[in-house]
């Protein structure tokens, strides 16, 4: 830092060729002016200056350091008017981690893209833990709950998750009453990549939660899949509400064991408490607590 004020008295010396005019515009003495353009020149091995009684010049390596040096002070400049726009305009790159599951709301990041085109998204879609601040996340999307004293947390919304079937497999099959008969149905169930573990489907009843023992007629890492094949009347699924939001407003797979589900999950954004927090930040939690589970 003083070698970059050093850089600063010596512009404003060598555009005004007047020590004590420097001085005056900086809010400085002459002789603070001059002591700066000597550990200056100290520092860089050189003359900067032809100093006399009556008269001072710039050296020739004094003119080739001023020109430098006007450079770097106007990008200094430049960086920071971008930096005051940044503040006031959502804009730049955004990076964000979701769950797996968070790409089944790419209808609603698309829309997000539409709306503040100047924000580039950079999502990381993983099930994994991940550190908020050593992994360089600006946002993480996390669902149920959050403690952590270096993360500032909002609730965006909250969703269920729903045993569905297509109506040609419930005509075939018949409709299970109670989350025991799906022991005789075709389930089709979902593997966690990162711990190659099945999910559980859990259910409620008079106030407790529990699971029953299910037959895996498939196993698929995504949910995408999942609900392709179900939507092919190949068995039952247990999936987020606002997976198949779209297949339930259609027809295409209808919710059964409505009166079983289990509570409602949060789905949550993360960011670091020791941050400010810049317009893309705001814009884009504010834009997901708008938009997220808005049919469910």
């Amino acid at each position: 830092m003083d070698h970059m004020s050093g850089i600063v008295v010596f512009k404003r010396a060598a555009e005004t060729l007047s020590f004590a005019e420097a001085g005056r515009q900086l809010g400085i003495s002459a002789s603070a002016v001059g002591k700066a353009i000597a550990r200056l020149e100290e520092s860089l091995g050189l003359p900067l200056f032809h100093r006399s009684t009556r008269s001072m010049r710039l050296t020739h390596e004094g003119e080739l350091f001023l020109a430098r040096c006007q450079r770097i002070l106007n990008e200094l400049v430049e960086a920071e008017a971008e930096l005051a726009i940044s503040r006031t305009t959502p804009a730049g790159r955004l990076r964000v981690s979701m769950p797996v599951v968070g790409m089944l709301l790419m209808p609603v990041l698309s829309e997000f893209m539409h709306k503040y085109p100047e924000v580039q998204l950079d999502i990381d879609f993983c099930d994994r833990i991940v550190d908020v601040i050593e992994d360089g996340f600006d946002v993480v999307m996390r669902t149920g709950e959050a403690d952590d004293s270096q993360l500032i947390t909002r609730t965006l919304g909250h969703y269920s998750y729903v045993v569905v079937g297509s109506p040609a497999y419930f005509a075939r099959h018949g409709v299970p009453a109670t989350p025991e008969d799906l022991a005789t149905h075709a389930c089709l169930q979902h593997r966690f990549t990162e711990t190659g573990r099945l999910r559980r489907w859990l259910f409620m009843r008079d106030g407790a939660k529990f699971e029953v023992e299910l037959p895996s007629t498939a196993i698929v890492n995504a949910l995408e899949p999942l609900i392709a094949l179900a939507e092919r009347d190949f068995g039952l699924i247990c999936v987020p509400h606002f997976a198949v939001s779209a297949q339930l407003a259609n027809g295409s797979l209808v919710a059964v064991l409505r009166e079983f589900e289990e509570d409602r999950i949060p789905f949550r954004a993360l960011w670091p408490s020791n941050r400010m927090m810049l317009p893309k930040v705001r814009v884009f939690v504010d834009f997901m607590n708008q938009n997220l589970f808005s049919e469910s």
